[in-house]
């Protein structure tokens, strides 16, 4: 997964106790391959690929972010972990098992609006990193 973050800036680590305290607030079990991710990066920011820029939260935000942004009463199911930086936030379909990603735009938030990001959040981290437009 790292191989796609060549410019991003990634926070250090996340621990083992700060992730089961987020999956505990937030009442689910996060994907293991992100949890990967986590225990290499613990969110940051920057550019993927050529010109995709992405911000991931570290997962001591996730629950508060996921609050603050009412995310529950606009998408049931769906646990934002990020964004674009701009209208578009990234997040797991909790609705399935696979927890494929999506993006759903932060203003007018509904599912009708989500578009697939990959199937898993190393296939989403690939398509951010072959993405060729703005």
């Amino acid at each position: 997964m790292l191989r796609f973050l060549g410019r991003f800036r990634c926070r250090p680590r996340a621990t083992d106790a700060a992730i089961a305290e987020s999956e505990q607030r937030l009442g689910v079990k996060l994907p293991k391959e992100y949890v990967a991710f986590l225990g290499l990066c613990n969110g940051g920011e920057g550019v993927i690929g050529d010109k995709t820029y992405a911000i991931l939260w570290s997962v001591e935000e996730l629950a508060s972010l996921n609050d603050g942004y009412q995310v529950q009463s606009y998408v049931p199911g769906l646990l934002i972990f990020g964004s674009n930086g701009g209208g578009e936030a990234y997040g797991f379909d909790m609705r399935t098992p696979e927890w494929p990603i999506l993006a759903v735009p932060f203003v007018g938030m509904e599912w009708e609006l989500a578009e697939p990001m990959g199937a898993s959040f190393a296939a989403f981290l690939e398509h951010l990193y072959q993405t060729k437009e703005f």
